[in-house]
């Protein structure tokens, strides 16, 4: 068995909480304190992060944006120098302008004739890919170190050599790579290929999930929201870079706010457009409410404690137009059936577009908490804790009918359920 090497106490002062001064009322306390499913998914997710640390069953990569959302988790049951291992991975298979990658795979375990991989000399054991209509691999990363040396208090990762860089100057370069390839100098904000939300996938022709000549690039909160998360945890780990990026994290906070925030709707417009839009003239695309790109955003500090409040409250209701599950639904209402080529997009409430996925609705939770909504966020977790007792296991996105779509052993899944729930465990203490 692999050595269990950070404290369940440990791991919730790593959360760094808001509302850690709060108190809740005794009857909420108590609901927590024995709420059976609670207890039911802190085991169950324990258990499958000892089997593995790729995505899930349906996927033989290691993702860095799943990776990402389970680190505290495999935190729980992995060692420390298997966690650093994976993250020096994606280091040593940075592209040469600095680009994060999506994941990496075997070398041996990839087919004659897949063709769709990039290699590194730095490490040969492995074959990298990248879905390159996201720009969330390079903040995924930055994230995921952060987190990595405020679970394990192990700042060495930083000087841990890598070719002829640093760790720590990989991650500058790794933003280096935004902001000379994905930023709007128009705008002020970041960019990528149009996506449903938080998503992987382009409206336009083949799989959808690589720039090409097709592509209208756009600008959405998802995106901002995680590169502010990323420059917010890049000066804390490095203070000497403070002077390069305060001023650019403030400029895009302050763009994001301008150009992307509705005022009158009180939500997040999905795209901004570049270069035109991939949708018919007459589609109104702002009527679309992204819950994912919301809860980054809550995560970066862009929303007050009232405008997160108002868009849970919009959350709730659009889940209830919806017939949804629970408020990890991606967005309501969805794009019309054959708005996207990729036939994995449709019909309406299918996978990235209007599917529920718990690996975003377990973060709400988290921002909920930590703006002090405990209440709320009780409320609102119950179902995704339900439907992993009643499935019994992990799945990547649950239809409109509540039924299990996708990898039944979902990590992404297990691992925001996990932190959730520590959280709710840290409150109740």
């Amino acid at each position: 068995m692999k050595k269990i090497f950070l404290s369940v106490a440990a791991f919730a002062f790593a959360l760094t909480l808001s509302a850690q001064q709060q108190t809740i009322d005794k009857k909420l306390s108590e609901k927590i304190k024995n709420d059976p499913n609670m207890s039911f998914v802190k085991s169950k997710a324990l258990e499958v992060m000892k089997t593995g640390v790729n995505a899930g069953d349906g996927y033989r990569e290691v993702w860095i944006r799943d990776y990402n959302t389970f680190i505290e988790l495999a935190a729980q049951v992995t060692k420390k120098e298997d966690i650093k291992e994976n993250l020096l991975v994606f280091f040593r298979m940075q592209g040469e302008d600095g680009n994060i990658i999506d994941g990496y795979t075997p070398k041996e375990q990839i087919g004659a004739g897949e063709t769709d991989f990039s290699y590194s000399k730095l490490e040969p054991r492995y074959a990298a890919h990248k879905n390159t209509v996201e720009t969330d691999q390079e903040t995924s990363l930055v994230q995921a170190v952060y987190k990595y040396i405020q679970l394990t208090g192990d700042k060495s990762i930083l000087a841990e050599k890598v070719g002829d860089k640093t760790v720590a100057q990989r991650l500058e370069w790794a933003m280096d790579f935004l902001m000379k390839n994905r930023y709007s100098k128009k705008y002020g904000l970041i960019t990528g290929a149009t996506t449903a939300d938080w998503g992987d996938v382009q409206p336009e022709h083949g799989w959808g999930v690589d720039l090409d000549k097709n592509t209208h690039f756009a600008i959405d909160i998802y995106d901002n929201a995680m590169f502010i998360v990323a420059l917010n945890n890049l000066m804390e780990m490095l203070p000497s870079t403070k002077n390069k990026w305060e001023k650019t994290r403030k400029e895009v906070a302050k763009n994001t706010r301008t150009y992307l925030w509705d005022t009158k709707k009180q939500k997040f417009i999905p795209h901004l457009y570049l270069n035109g839009s991939p949708f018919p003239a007459d589609f109104d695309e702002n009527n679309i409410f992204y819950f994912g790109g919301t809860t980054v955003a809550m995560e970066a500090g862009l929303l007050s404690r009232e405008e997160v409040k108002a868009s849970l409250d919009e959350m709730v209701k659009r889940v209830k137009e919806a017939g949804a599950p629970s408020i990890g639904l991606t967005l309501y209402p969805p794009y019309p059936n054959g708005y996207f080529v990729n036939k994995i997009m449709n019909p309406e409430y299918s996978y990235q577009n209007g599917g529920d996925w718990t690996w975003f609705g377990a973060r709400t939770i988290q921002q909920l908490i930590k703006y002090g909504y405990v209440e709320e966020a009780y409320r609102e977790v119950q179902p995704m804790l339900k439907r992993v007792r009643d499935n019994n296991g992990f799945y990547e996105w649950y239809s409109i009918k509540n039924e299990p779509r996708g990898s039944g052993t979902f990590r992404g899944e297990a691992g925001v359920l996990y932190t959730a729930i520590v959280m709710f465990e840290k409150l109740n203490k």
